[in-house]
């Protein structure tokens, strides 16, 4: 709830701007809250796919793991180093339903999956970029879409060795050499590595034996990107109505490649504003577009994390 003031207090406006720029958004404010519900059903269903893949527990539904996904994103938004929020609540709250290794895997799958989207994302943002402006590439240009291929690349290389031989154990390997906490973490991991392998055998086990399960919980996450893309366009229609869905496309990948680079920074503030103020130059558009677009996105931010907080409280299971 602190993470709310906060968030409410770190506008660059006073309130009074800021409720006249929602008039002027008219409805298409309410239809990029409205268009988040659609992307969360997206997400909650490719989760859904991970959680109930198997016949060894009773089945989740939909309605249950919508109710964590919107909560677990909340909670992402708000604390620093964002899965260290929202991941540990999933595990929680799935842990009555599935048992403690399969809620662990399953919610460690999911975050892999969602991450892993992006990188795909980015990878065809790139292509959509030389397509739509190959007329307009420099030797500068090129270099720097290079290595934004090269880093995509190595980030798809490093998540499907992941997915091949687990991610658990070599996680809590490496965070056993941190200073200060690593011997904690190597005694906890000693304690618990009959439950660090089964979890990692389940996450390789989803893409080496069940891969139709794999690529249809990765599609309906790349899904969930396109259609974000739609936020961007319904906002910068308040400004012109000649903005086009693959430069909004183009956006969306910038600033979500911007944000992400600064992932440990609570409720990405900043973050999201300079990333737009970035890409509007480089699109050569009003820099007031950027200004709107940023404050429209973090109000619609902090509806979504308010209805998050609230659905913790409702519908939990008693153990």
């Amino acid at each position: 709830m602190a993470a709310i003031v906060v968030m409410l207090l770190s506008f660059d406006m006073s309130w009074a701007d800021v409720l006249a720029h929602v008039r002027r958004a008219g409805l298409w404010f309410p239809a990029v809250v409205v268009l988040w519900l659609f992307i969360y059903i997206i997400n909650a269903r490719a989760w859904q796919i991970i959680i109930n893949e198997g016949a060894d527990h009773p089945r989740m539904g939909f309605w249950r793991v919508l109710k964590y996904t919107i909560t677990g994103y909340a909670l992402n938004s708000i604390t620093p180093v964002g899965l260290l929020g929202g991941e540990p609540y999933r595990i929680m709250e799935l842990t009555p339903y599935v048992g403690k290794a399969k809620a662990a895997s399953s919610v460690i799958l999911y975050a892999m999956m969602h991450i892993f989207s992006h990188f795909c994302f980015w990878i065809f943002s790139l292509v959509v970029f030389l397509v739509r402006y190959a007329h307009a590439l420099s030797m500068p240009m090129l270099m720097v879409l290079g290595i934004m291929l090269l880093f995509c690349l190595v980030g798809v290389q490093f998540f499907v060795m992941g997915y091949r031989d687990g991610l658990a154990m070599k996680t809590v390997s490496l965070l056993g050499r941190l200073p200060w906490v690593g011997s904690r973490i190597r005694a906890a991991a000693g304690r618990h590595a009959d439950g660090l392998r089964t979890v990692d055998q389940q996450i390789a086990a989803l893409h080496t034996e069940r891969p139709t399960v794999f690529y249809r919980s990765l599609l309906l996450e790349f899904v969930a990107r396109m259609v974000g893309c739609f936020e961007l366009q319904f906002i910068l229609f308040i400004f012109t109505p000649d903005i086009s869905y693959w430069d909004c496309l183009l956006m969306q990948a910038f600033i979500s490649l911007f944000a992400n680079l600064f992932f440990f920074i609570p409720m990405q503030m900043g973050t999201k504003e300079g990333g737009l103020a970035i890409v509007t130059s480089v699109l050569h558009m009003n820099g007031a577009y950027g200004v709107l677009t940023g404050l429209i996105t973090r109000l619609r931010e902090l509806i979504w994390v308010a209805i998050g907080l609230l659905l913790i409280r409702l519908g939990n299971k008693k153990v």
